[in-house]
């Protein structure tokens, strides 16, 4: 079994940035152009051209093969983000049966060595970390070869529709759902959790599922 999880805005304070080749910092967002002035960092898409000629994402893809290597002091992806419900799914499948469903980097395991960035697809965002599902991204899927399902996700409606694109080779794919109706998730199996909570409320459905209260059978 995988279980997925949505990425999040709230980053852990001591998580590192990506650099580049001069030091300079990289905040990752969706749209550079928007976004606020800063002296301390440049702002940069993930597939934008990077300093070497390669793209950022070839880059962070290039600097995850050495993963013992980690001059920048980046943080494994269930680390980056502030609430324990990663973790807590880390310890409850291990790290590498828990991936991560990221706007900015696509679906990568949580292990994965990843920069700060702000990039979501939540409509009251910021315009600038704000990604359109117009936009090209290259995303990762990081899929185990040898994965067969069944995989489980926990985020937000607009979230299903990347979750079920960089899945659709897999055929047992279940997505929890909190709306009035069901989001659409084309080849996913969709089951409602009931509960009052509405902001983030595919945490506690994860630590539900984690802690075995939630049958998929």
């Amino acid at each position: 079994m995988i279980v997925v999880i949505q990425c999040a805005a709230s980053k852990r304070p001591q998580a590192g940035y990506f650099r580049r080749a001069d030091g300079k910092k990289v905040v990752f967002v969706a749209d550079p152009a928007r976004a606020p002035a800063s002296s301390d960092v440049i702002y940069a898409r993930p597939d934008d051209p990077a300093d070497d000629g390669a793209t950022w994402r070839e880059q962070v893809a290039r600097y995850n093969r050495t993963p013992d290597v980690n001059p920048f002091g980046l943080s494994r992806a269930y680390e980056l983000y502030e609430n324990q419900t990663y973790g807590e799914l880390v310890r409850g499948f291990g790290l590498d049966n828990t991936m991560i469903l990221s706007a900015g980097w696509g679906l990568i395991t949580a292990r994965f060595l990843t920069p700060r960035y702000d990039i979501t697809f939540s409509a009251s965002a910021e315009s600038y970390v704000r990604r359109r599902k117009t936009e090209p991204y290259r995303d990762f899927c990081s899929l185990p070869t040898e994965a067969k399902g069944p995989i489980v996700f926990f985020g937000g409606k607009e979230y299903v529709p990347l979750f079920a694109s960089l899945t659709a080779q897999l055929d047992h794919k279940i997505v929890f759902y909190n709306s009035a109706s069901p989001p659409s998730a084309p080849g996913c199996s969709v089951r409602r959790f009931n509960t009052s909570t509405r902001t983030n409320w595919h945490y506690e459905c994860a630590r539900a599922f984690a802690a075995g209260s939630l049958d998929i059978s």
